[in-house]
């Protein structure tokens, strides 16, 4: 399936001419979330001709529906309301702007969230089978190697069959050069290779991918302790970061997923994937809001330009974005 992938994508580059922009594609890649999210609110505030509490519950409805979970909402409708009070506002179609403004305070991310990209750093990577993992490494890495950055890749995820073999597709594909990757192989002794390279070789980033046995979280907890030991030990003045990698299609699992990874890995950011044709792309509000861990990534396609850093601004104005207002 992913060599499938793959050369689709080499395909799709070399026929589709000028890339459309990020924010374009963001904006078509959030139709279906569009469609299930602002359509209902903007029902809200044509039909309602005063603003009182049962149009607010209406608009906590169709948030919480549109799966921004329950305790962004409630910190979204709170700042509403102080504004509307602050700015005496009494027609509801003067609401909207301050509803986008409300969402997007939920979900800024601060400048230091990317602070693994200006020091010597490993960025453990770490999610289910099928979320995407490898693609984002891949992704990440020829991005880091764009930025003039020299990348390792460490492929400590040894469980699964063909796991290495895809990612080396990726590393060599971004020019970057991958530890690893043997079936079966211990991932604390490719760990170990992967820190000593990354050294040797003066590398800006150590990109550590892990396997995704939530399903065993007693094994997984172990593995990871003794890759936290191994690069403590080995490269303890490296700056560290872990991502965990989530399916936006699945919605609140994918909150659920967070949730038990956090009990198993101190993570520091959450990559998005599959933004694009997903109804539940209101789950990176729910996400940064329920963990208080910052959206860092999302992902709207297959291609490698498809991986983007976070911008809420951008986010919620493409989110709100009218058929008509396309660029």
């Amino acid at each position: 399936m992913f060599f499938d992938e793959f050369e689709y994508e080499k395909e799709g580059e070399m026929m589709g001419g000028e890339k459309k922009g990020f924010f374009s594609r963001l904006v078509a890649g959030l139709t279906k979330t569009r469609d299930n999210i602002v359509s209902g609110i903007d029902s809200i505030f044509s039909a309602f001709s005063s603003i009182n509490d049962e149009f607010y519950e209406e608009i906590e409805e169709i948030l919480i529906m549109g799966d921004l979970g329950v305790k962004a909402t409630e910190e979204i409708l709170e700042s509403l309301k102080a504004k509307v009070k602050e700015q005496k506002i009494k027609e509801p179609a003067a609401c909207k702007q301050l509803l986008i403004d409300s969402i997007k305070e939920q979900m800024r991310v601060e400048e230091t969230a990317y602070r693994f990209e200006g020091e010597t750093s490993v960025v453990l990577v770490i999610g289910v089978n099928g979320v995407g993992k490898t693609t984002t490494i891949g992704k990440l890495a020829g991005k880091l190697k764009d930025q003039g950055k020299k990348v390792v890749i460490a492929a400590a995820d040894t469980f699964r069959a063909a796991a290495g073999e895809q990612l080396a597709e990726w590393a060599n594909r971004a020019g970057v050069e991958m530890i690893g990757g043997q079936e079966g192989a211990d991932p604390g002794s490719v760990v170990y290779d992967a820190t000593a390279s990354a050294k040797s070789r003066g590398a800006d980033v150590l990109l550590c991918d892990t396997a995704g046995r939530l399903h065993n979280k007693k094994n997984l907890m172990e593995e990871l302790r003794k890759i936290n030991r191994i690069i403590d030990r080995e490269y303890p003045d490296a700056y560290r970061e872990t991502l965990v990698v989530l399916d936006s299609t699945t919605g609140q699992n994918a909150l659920s997923q967070a949730k038990q990874f956090g009990e198993v890995a101190d993570i520091t950011g959450i990559v998005l994937t599959k933004m694009d044709g997903t109804a539940k792309g209101g789950i990176a509000v729910a996400i940064q809001s329920e963990l208080n861990i910052p959206v860092k990534y999302i992902g709207v396609g297959e291609g490698i330009d498809d991986l983007q850093k976070f911008d809420a601004d951008a986010f919620v104005d493409a989110l709100f974005k009218k058929e008509d207002e396309k660029e």
